[in-house]
């Protein structure tokens, strides 16, 4: 499907759209839910094959019927009536926004967001998402198929600082962190003091730790939060973009309100002090909607 016109236009309707995030997932508590939508519809990217990516294929039954996307269907039916508002904006862009919103209201990072991904009514095959159950080199095979490295791995396991595991979706339950609803690097803090009651860790979480390539990231990130979010919004954006060239803006159309301010507030969004899976794919919102 052909991309959408990135003018002035549709830059506005980016910032409704997300002022309509913002206040959707703030009243209904989705922050979880809607990172993992985002890091699902990208997660599939193949860069070998130029395949899958965010793209907005997944609010078809053949993707979200997945097993890994158990549960989606709740952020993709959540998500329609501002769809339906704003319908100028792709399903891809508006699923990547609603990550980005996620992670920002729940007191993350403030992550550049460029617009203009096309739409598209293929899915891919099952089985391209991560694997909680697995280690070390599933997850290598899973994130260089799409183009991303070690720290980009460790980064963006952060986002499981949001949310919890549902055992009939998953066959994992719990929270990774004591609060589940704030975006903080206290998932890392966790992994380094083991076991610890109340809380999950997965196989891939485990693997964070055993792996020596993966451990002096968590170290890091674990005692340094400004440096987890500055390398976390890195590794989001480039999550977001798989197999995305930004496009060009069109100066054509006429707005009164100029297409550079615009373009600064879709950068960085507006800083909140209050992010998927989420990286992963088992995170969700502490209850069900």
């Amino acid at each position: 499907m052909a991309g959408p016109v990135v003018d002035g236009e549709y830059l506005k309707e980016i910032e409704r759209t997300r002022r309509d995030l913002r206040a959707l997932i703030s009243s209904k508590n989705c922050a979880p839910i809607m990172l993992r939508l985002a890091w699902h519809d990208a997660g599939t990217y193949d860069k070998t094959t130029k395949t899958g990516g965010p793209n907005g294929s997944i609010r078809f039954e053949e993707e979200y019927s997945h097993g890994s996307n158990a549960g989606l269907k709740i952020a993709i039916d959540l998500l329609e009536p501002i769809k339906g508002k704003h319908r100028r904006i792709t399903y891809a862009d508006l699923y990547q926004l609603a990550g980005v919103v996620a992670v920002e209201v729940t007191g993350g990072p403030s992550i550049d967001f460029a617009p203009g991904r096309r739409d598209s009514s293929v899915s891919p095959k099952e089985g391209r998402l991560p694997d909680a159950k697995q280690g070390s080199k599933h997850l290598r095979d899973i994130f260089y198929r799409m183009g991303l490295s070690d720290k980009d791995i460790v980064a963006l396991s952060g986002a499981h600082t949001l949310g919890k595991a549902h055992s009939e979706r998953s066959g994992f339950d719990g929270a990774w962190t004591k609060e589940p609803l704030k975006f903080d690097n206290f998932y890392f803090i966790e992994l380094l003091k083991g076991e610890t009651a109340g809380l999950l860790k997965l196989p891939t979480d485990k693997a964070l730790v055993e792996d020596p390539a993966f451990r002096p990231y968590v170290e890091l990130y674990a005692k340094d939060e400004e440096a987890f979010f500055r390398d976390y919004a890195e590794s989001h954006k480039k999550l977001s973009e798989l197999g995305f060239v930004p496009p060009s803006i069109s100066t054509g159309a006429k707005c009164d309100v100029s297409t550079s301010t615009l373009l600064a507030q879709t950068a960085v969004g507006v800083a909140v002090s209050v992010a998927v899976v989420i990286l992963s794919y088992v995170y969700e919102i502490s209850r069900k909607k």
